[in-house]
């Protein structure tokens, strides 16, 4: 039985308090350690530290770097240094959070541990073919390979009994989630002012709505759930989106991994065909960075496409991305409530009241995702010396862990992808019907509100 499924058990913690429980304590672990090692030269200078604050951890982790021609080159930095042994890091401590996750939710810890560390081989894996530097070039990142990975073993190889044990990819993922939360700095998202939150809450629950609704009602999608996790993930934020959402509406992990990987193929398309088609219509780079940030679903994918048009493209598009992902807690809160009251129990009583059975739906690790922002976002807005506090906890730890548990997640869910219970849904075409159509919609709203707000109403504002 998979490792995964986020029921309570009876000599456990759930699955969303053991992924907060870590989640934050690893950010309060990365917080103390950072300022243990605050300099004393300068503390409070941008310019002398420009990425925050240098942190130990960074020296406790890293990915693989780029290559050409030998995989063994991705062991060495641009300075010629070894990394192997924080490479190395990066896996024990993907072991370290599935092996505490199963510990806390009361799942045998011992019998976990080969399959913990195959997956944690696995995600590095993952992380070198991304880091080839022709592959890097077109931004196949982690992601795509891990899924790729993942369904490659689970359907030629097959999954044993001891790697099945270990699979906890929702697990994996949501603790990062909860982790991400550190880098959604309220201070940072207001920058942008009003534009920005127009162009990112205005039209993000419009498609939404919109793309599952025609889902639903036009292409008559037989799982509705489906239907909600491509729209979270092609109108929000991509992953991130689609994991919170499929938790609130219950869907399963075939079909988690389909609308995810239609996200990484589109994102791929969508990062290399926007830069251009922005300069061929002639428009403003800053309108420009907010289209992209609008509708481009991976963060990386966004900040490569944005700063292809300049610095300033750049960071509105990161910025608008970013304000995208603090919708992540509304957006599950209101599907759960919805999948309560309208899906599930249509025409049919209730055993409890609305917003009970919506609680009991609600993707809880969201509460520690909100939880690492406010904390983070207060520090960073409580001195300058803050500010470079949690630039460098961010930057040199918490962000490169999010990325390795991301993957070792992705692994997972390729794993545990059966084709043969996916093959009627994709004969059908109504998943790429749907993601097509839903993204020509939000390509649309999302060009017309980034025209009107930053290229019109606010330009003077925005202008660098």
């Amino acid at each position: 039985m998979a490792a995964d499924t986020g029921r309570a058990r009876s000599c456990g913690l759930h699955e969303d308090v053991v992924a907060t429980i870590i989640g934050l304590a690893i950010v309060a672990l990365a917080l103390a350690v950072t300022w243990s090692a605050r300099p004393s030269d300068s503390p409070a200078s941008r310019e002398k530290w420009p990425k925050g604050w240098p942190t130990p951890l960074a020296r406790t982790i890293d990915r693989p770097q780029a290559w050409s021609d030998s995989p063994a080159a991705s062991f060495r930095d641009k300075k010629g240094q070894s990394v192997a042994v924080p490479i190395l890091f990066g896996g024990a401590w993907v072991v370290a959070v599935a092996l505490s996750g199963a510990a806390l939710g009361g799942r045998p810890v011992a019998r976990m541990l080969p399959g913990a560390a195959t997956l944690a081989a696995l995600a590095a894996a993952s992380y070198l073919l991304s880091a080839q530097k022709v592959i890097h070039f077109y931004n196949l990142e982690y992601p795509l390979w891990a899924l790729l990975i993942g369904i490659l073993v689970g359907n030629v190889v097959g999954v044993p009994p001891w790697l099945e044990r270990a699979l906890a990819g929702e697990f994996l993922i949501k603790t990062g989630l909860v982790i991400f939360g550190a880098e959604v700095l309220f201070g940072r998202l207001l920058e942008l002012g009003l534009p920005g939150l127009l162009t990112s809450w205005v039209v993000t629950p419009i498609v939404l709505v919109t793309t599952y609704w025609c889902g639903v009602h036009v292409l008559r999608s037989p799982s509705k759930a489906l239907c909600m996790v491509v729209s979270a993930d092609m109108s929000v934020c991509g992953v991130s989106a689609a994991i919170a959402t499929g938790a609130a509406c219950r869907a399963k992990k075939e079909e988690l991994s389909l609308a995810i990987g239609l996200s990484l193929f589109f994102t791929v398309i969508m990062m290399v065909a926007m830069p251009p088609l922005i300069g061929w219509l002639g428009l403003d780079p800053i309108v420009g960075g907010a289209w992209i940030g609008g509708t481009i679903d991976a963060t990386g994918a966004v900040v490569a496409a944005g700063e292809s048009l300049g610095k300033e493209a750049g960071e509105v598009a990161a910025t608008v991305k970013m304000i995208q992902n603090s919708m992540i807690g509304i957006i599950a809160f209101a599907v759960a409530v919805y999948w309560a009251g309208w899906v599930d129990h249509a025409g049919g009583p209730r055993r409890g009241s609305l917003l009970a059975e919506a609680w009991q739906r609600f993707p809880r690790f969201i509460l520690g995702f909100l939880a690492a922002s406010i904390i983070c976002s207060w520090l960073f807005a409580s001195s300058p010396e803050g500010a470079l506090w949690v630039d460098g906890t961010t930057t040199g730890f918490t962000s490169r862990l999010r990325g390795w548990l991301f993957c070792a997640g992705f692994v997972c869910m390729g794993l545990q992808t059966n084709f043969r219970e996916l093959a009627p849904t994709l004969a059908s075409g109504r998943p790429l019907v749907l993601y097509l159509g839903g993204q020509c919609l939000n390509l649309v709203l999302t060009l017309a509100m980034a025209s009107l707000t930053f290229g019109w109403l606010f330009k003077k504002v925005v202008a660098p």
